[in-house]
């Protein structure tokens, strides 16, 4: 087993704890806190894959800027206040479970339909891999509605976030 095999390993077994964490922690604060420790393990799974920039990147932006707004939206709105107070609506848990079967669903369907058109990992990177350029190229041509969708969900976090904990004037 290679050395880069086992910080592999190690390091996918931290992102999935961090990820459980994350789920099922009753704390807001350590919630965002459980996703930080996600998003640096991923950060430090793009230098294993040789792209300093987009590790970098994930550092900065999603754990640096965005992570720490929201932990400041979270203590400034008051959400672990709000958490004793608890709201249940009826279609809620249902809605839940039915999106949970459909998104296993899907993925086992693309599992599936991918398992032979996998492609064999390249063992020589091209020079420009990960480089600037080459990142802003393949993110705004190739991959401009994901990322597109990764900004709107990011936007309905942060209102989601503040409609949760906004207290109710009487």
């Amino acid at each position: 087993m290679t050395l880069q095999l086992l910080l592999f390993l190690i390091l996918a077994v931290i992102a999935i704890v961090a990820a459980i964490g994350m789920l099922v922690s009753r704390s807001a604060v350590y919630a965002a806190l459980f996703l930080i420790l996600d998003l640096l393990t991923i950060a430090v799974f793009f230098v294993l894959l040789n792209a300093p920039f987009i590790a970098v990147a994930q550092v900065s932006v999603y754990t640096g800027a965005i992570m720490v707004l929201f932990l400041f939206v979270i203590m400034l709105l008051g959400a672990e206040r709000a958490a004793g107070e608890v709201r249940t609506i009826t279609w809620q848990l249902p809605l839940a479970i039915v999106l949970g079967v459909v998104l296993l669903a899907e993925a086992v369907f693309i599992i599936v339909q991918q398992r032979n058109a996998l492609p064999a990992v390249a063992t020589q990177l091209p020079v420009d891999f990960g480089s600037p350029a080459q990142v802003g190229t393949s993110l705004f041509s190739n991959y401009l509605l994901p990322f597109e969708i990764t900004s709107v969900l990011l936007l309905v976090g942060i209102v989601g976030a503040i409609v949760l904990t906004k207290s109710e004037k009487k």
